[in-house]
């Protein structure tokens, strides 16, 4: 055991080194918690890459009450993806250092208060006993928002975030008024909830004075909502490791904006993506406050088929039942782009701000640590089914299913989900599965399936087609007054 304990330390002590600490400046006192380290051959930012989309080596350390100027080192004992630090390709790398604080950023490489380094890049050579020292003098700073005629910020306090999180919290969102707004000063009008996919920023709208777009010719306000949250996008649905999202837009946000400004009675939703998926939430769990629904190209919509995943039958998230890689990202909905397996052992090591950890956030129950429970082990792919079992309560066409009856009433004909029949996240394939399920039911909802993918469905037909319907229910509802 003794001569185990030397041979480890003695690896350790002659592989390659990347050292790192941080100045006085950026914080002056003691760090305890995840130090990241980001290389990239090609982004000078690595630590903004998007994981899964993009292949980067990546490695973290856990250290405890280290101050300013003390080194800490990254060598093969760190966690890390693909291979250890000693093992990675030979070449010039930019490299960046993160020290997460979890300060509310929706990802470790953007959070308020994160420490990191600026551009600087390494070579690595032949020699693997090489050292090489980064000094992280910056600070990721809050965002801001500059407002203009037409586009506003609005950050709503948050009594619901603040209780849960134990720390100030608002719901924010960038707000698009109409030409019309200011042209007509007395009219009211209907507000178009859009809802980001992942990864979106409300702070895109910022210093742009663009009027908003209607909804096919009605002129509307739109609020822009970008469900950025610590554990990454908040679908704003209540759960056990994000918070009551859902509750706080509803109940804390939207009375704001109708407070805010000229609004009438009409709340219609829509979003692509993981904001596809959040409008069909909304929707069929608060359907007395929202007016109707388009949902485009949404996340999974039913977790029998979870990017061709049966979580109720499947064994694995890794492996296929002949054994092959299971595909998490594709080209034209045929071609591999990125397997599942890539994709959990990145976010092995970059603990937050993934796509696959932003489903447990939601999904899943809150363990001792903290930490939300895993969907299958990180390290086999192996599913757990006690956290399926957690999960089906999101799982909206099951929920759909066994509740209908009492939902009708407040459901019926209100939503329309599209979806390309080449998604390359393979999503129409629960779509298609939502639909027979609520064709049973008679739900009057509406499907479409257009040529293209997740990322060029959205020709001009597509949308005028999806406003159409939206339009057609604020109609509809100005009808029944």
């Amino acid at each position: 055991m003794v001569l185990c304990c030397l041979c480890a330390c003695s690896l350790q002590a002659i592989s390659q080194q990347i050292t790192a600490s941080y100045t006085a400046n950026a914080s002056a006192g003691s760090f305890t918690g995840r130090v990241f380290l980001y290389l990239s051959k090609d982004a000078v930012s690595p630590k903004d890459g998007m994981i899964g989309m993009e292949k980067f080596p990546c490695f973290f350390i856990s250290v405890k009450d280290v101050k300013p100027g003390q080194k800490v080192v990254f060598n093969d004992a760190a966690v890390f993806y693909p291979v250890a630090l000693s093992e990675i390709e030979r070449g010039s790398y930019h490299v960046q250092v993160v020290w997460d604080r979890n300060g509310g950023g929706a990802s470790i490489g953007d959070s308020p208060g994160n420490m990191y380094n600026g551009p600087m890049v390494v070579k690595f050579g032949k020699d693997t006993r090489q050292t090489f020292n980064v000094v992280c003098a910056k600070v990721i700073g809050e965002q801001s928002f500059t407002e203009t005629q037409f586009v506003k910020e609005l950050k709503a306090p948050s009594a619901l975030l603040t209780a849960f999180y134990k720390r100030p919290a608002t719901v924010n969102a960038a707000v698009i008024l109409p030409k019309e707004y200011y042209d007509q000063p007395l009219r009211k009008f209907p507000v178009l909830y859009w809802v980001s996919g992942f990864g979106g920023d409300y702070h895109a709208y910022s210093g742009k004075n663009d009027p908003g777009l209607p909804i096919d010719t009605t002129a509307c306000i739109r609020v822009y909502l970008d469900g950025r949250c610590p554990g990454g996008h908040s679908v704003y649905a209540n759960s056990e490791n994000n918070g009551p999202w859902g509750d706080a837009l509803t109940t804390e946000l939207i009375p704001l904006v109708e407070k805010n400004y000229r609004t009438n009675a009409a709340r219609l939703l829509t979003g692509h993506s993981s904001g596809g998926w959040t409008v069909l939430w909304l929707q069929t769990h608060y359907p007395k406050v929202f007016t109707a629904c388009w949902s485009s190209s949404p996340d999974p919509v039913d977790f029998r088929s979870f990017q061709e995943i049966d979580l109720y039958k499947d064994n694995n998230m890794f492996y296929a039942k002949d054994s092959s890689l299971r595909v998490a990202g594709t080209i034209a909905g045929r071609f591999p782009w990125i397997m599942m397996k890539t994709m959990y052992n990145m976010e092995h090591v970059l603990y937050r701000g993934g796509q696959m950890h932003s489903f447990n956030y939601v999904f899943s129950a809150k363990k001792a640590d903290g930490q939300p429970r895993e969907l299958c082990d990180e390290a086999s792919g192996s599913i757990d089914s006690g956290t399926v079992a957690q999960w089906k309560k999101y799982d909206i066409s099951l929920y759909l299913k066994t509740n209908w009856q009492q939902l009708k009433n407040d459901l019926q004909g209100k939503i329309r989900v599209s979806v390309g029949n080449q998604d390359n996240f393979l999503l129409n394939y629960a779509v298609v599965l939502l639909e027979k399920e609520m064709k049973t039911k008679d739900a009057g909802f509406e499907f479409a399936y257009y040529p293209g993918d997740h990322f060029t469905v959205s020709t001009p037909e597509y949308r005028t087609s999806g406003y159409r319907f939206l339009q057609q229910k604020y109609q509809e509802l100005n009808l029944k007054k």
